[in-house]
């Protein structure tokens, strides 16, 4: 008796002379391989979507660097263990405005002072070598950058909505550092931070 429950219990998990299994175990792992490519694709796409973030450049403020229509890779957690420098592109949630973001380079660190006279840039007196503007900023003004905010500015200077206009921004309100053009494919570049600060030549 005991032979014949065994031999029942194996021919139940075999599978046909052909070497097929029966219908219903097949479609059940179908479902089961199914199940599991689509909970790894959300797995992925959330730990993707903690880390980084798609934008669209809108407008002429950062050209010649950036130009509407370009989509770039945004670094989220870029300044989690670490801070933005001089030179970096950086996303952020615009002043006033909860759902929006603006993109800009960062000119001035916390506690920094920032100088524009006679279409140059200064921070702490020292000039900045932008070869990346569109053209020197026709506008001039001395800022003293309060602890935990950045200064900003459009790389198209004089067609820029950035901190020579609005002030300051709040750390907190970074949303990450732009890391690269990838769309279109004939723009992909890396968006590496420039030296800029040295002597103007």
């Amino acid at each position: 008796m005991l032979d014949n429950i065994q031999s029942e219990q194996t021919s139940a998990n075999s599978t046909y002379q052909d070497g097929s299994k029966p219908k219903k175990s097949g479609c059940l792992g179908f479902a089961i391989d199914t199940i599991e490519t689509i909970l790894l694709a959300l797995v992925l796409f959330l730990a993707i979507n903690a880390l980084s973030a798609r934008v669209r450049v809108e407008n002429v403020s950062m050209q010649p660097t950036l130009k509407p229509g370009e989509f770039l890779l945004i670094n989220r957690v870029a300044y989690r263990f670490g801070s933005p420098s001089i030179g970096d592109i950086i996303v952020f949630h615009a002043p006033g405005q909860e759902n929006t973001d603006y993109i800009k380079r960062v000119i001035g660190l916390p506690e920094d002072r920032v100088t524009v006279s006679d279409g140059i840039v200064y921070v702490n007196n020292q000039p900045l070598y932008e070869p990346y503007i569109a053209e020197s900023p026709r506008y001039t003004g001395t800022w003293e950058i309060p602890a935990d905010h950045y200064f900003v500015l459009g790389d198209n200077r004089n067609n820029s909505s950035d901190s020579h206009m609005w002030g300051f921004i709040p750390r907190e309100d970074i949303v990450g550092r732009a890391l690269l053009i990838y769309w279109p494919l004939s723009e992909v570049t890396l968006l590496r931070s420039p030296a800029i600060v040295q002597a103007v030549q």
